[in-house]
Parts: C-alpha cells; sequence; structure tokens
C-alpha cells in the first residue's frame, strides 16, 4: 500500500506521512521514504535529492509543530487523547526520565529509533526544552535521517537495476526487514526504558523533575 501511494503521490505523499509522523501520529514515514528512494532508483520518476530535501522538511516541520503543541497543552491533550495514538502514562514517563538526562540527544538521535521518533518532539515540549536548543537538534537529525534514508536504499537499487531484477527485489526485501528490525529493537527498548522511568520516577506527578532545556 505504501509502494502504491508513494508511485501515485509521489513526494506529496512522503512529505504528508513523514510530517504527522513527526506530529505524534503513528504513521510508517520512514517507511514511506524508503519506498520513495527505491522507487526512485529505479524508475528515476523522482529526484532523489528533491526527496531527501522534502523529507528533511517534513520531519523539521512536523517535529516543530509536534514541540509547540507539547509545550502548550501537552499534559492536557495527553491526558484526554493519548491513547488514541499510543501515548500512555509509561510513555509520557519515559519521555520525562529522557529529557531530564538526554534531552539534546534524544532529539538529534531519536528520529533513527522507531517510536521514538514518533513522540520526540511533543515529549520535547511537554517537559520545557528550550525551543532553540531543540531546534538546532532536530533540524541536524532530520538532515542526517533523510540523507541517510533516501541516499542509502537510492544508491542500493539504483546498482542493482544494472544487475537484473532478482537484486532489485532482493534490496525491497532487505529494505523491508531493516524496517521491522528497528521497530522490534525499538520496542523493546522502550519497554526498558518504561521500568527504569518507573524505578526512577515512581510516585511524581510532573514527567521530569527538572526543565529539559537543561539537561546534557
Amino acid at each position: 500500500m505504501i509502494a502504491r501511494l508513494v508511485q501515485s503521490d509521489g513526494y506529496y505523499a512522503v512529505f504528508a506521512l513523514i510530517a504527522l509522523e513527526s506530529l505524534g501520529i503513528p504513521l510508517p514515514g520512514e517507511s514511506s521514504l524508503i519506498a520513495a528512494a527505491l522507487y526512485a532508483g529505479t524508475t528515476h520518476h523522482l529526484n532523489i535529492a528533491a526527496l531527501a530535501a522534502v523529507a528533511a522538511s517534513a520531519a523539521v516541520i512536523g517535529d516543530n509543530a509536534g514541540y509547540w503543541i507539547g509545550k502548550t497543552g501537552g499534559r492536557r491533550l495527553a491526558e484526554r487523547y493519548g491513547r488514541y495514538v499510543r501515548l500512555n502514562r509509561a510513555r509520557l514517563k519515559v519521555g520525562g526520565y529522557l529529557f531530564a538526562r538526554h534531552g539534546v540527544k534524544v532529539v538529534l538521535f531519536g528520529r533513527f529509533v522507531a517510536l521514538l521518533r514518533t513522540y520526540a518532539a511533543f515529549l520535547a515540549g511537554l517537559n520545557r526544552m528550550r525551543w532553540s536548543r531543540f531546534l538546532l537538534a532536530n533540524a541536524a537529525g532530520g538532515v542526517l535521517w533523510s540523507a541517510f534514508f533516501a541516499f542509502g536504499p537510492f544508491a542500493l537499487d539504483n546498482a542493482a537495476t544494472s544487475i537484473g531484477s532478482t537484486i532489485t527485489i532482493a534490496g525491497w526485501a532487505v529494505a523491508g526487514v531493516l524496517t521491522v528490525a528497528t521497530i522490534v529493537i525499538g520496542r523493546r527498548s522502550l519497554r526498558r526504558l518504561e521500568q527504569r522511568a518507573e524505578d526512577a520516577f515512581p510516585d511524581l506527578p510532573r514527567l521530569s523533575p527538572t526543565p529539559a532545556g537543561q539537561a546534557r
């Protein structure tokens, strides 16, 4: 379905899925970028540099929208609507735990981690990370992430096309396996973090003991 959506709507589909995922809605933004990059490598109907730019822009815009939503009404919205986007109390507490200790690192590298990529911006705003620090880390992470998941699959499939369809199919299969592996590893890591966060803040009404802007 993602492949068909990318083929029919191209850049628009990639932008929408990544921006909405970054905003805090669990959607296959990263998978759409990989699918679009593979499609570009096979058909050259999409420009890979433009695709990377679209993905980076969507990531930054979506993340900043998510940040301001989290900062202005995050707790109220999370308590009322969090269950609809799989943002429960345990994950909110993980956000407080992470941003109290690794604020900038979470934003910078969180884009490469399934699940955290979806909620990092919202949690940054909710935990009052300074916007100037968030913006810098977010922009750097968005550019690195989009370049990696655009040019990497594109190079693989572009080279495979000159060899034969079997290698091209293998490229799609490898991309699918990597996506699934990322999700599985991300979920296991999240479970460990949920336990650590519960141990650190068992009964605190606030999810972060210090403003995240003061985190390392």
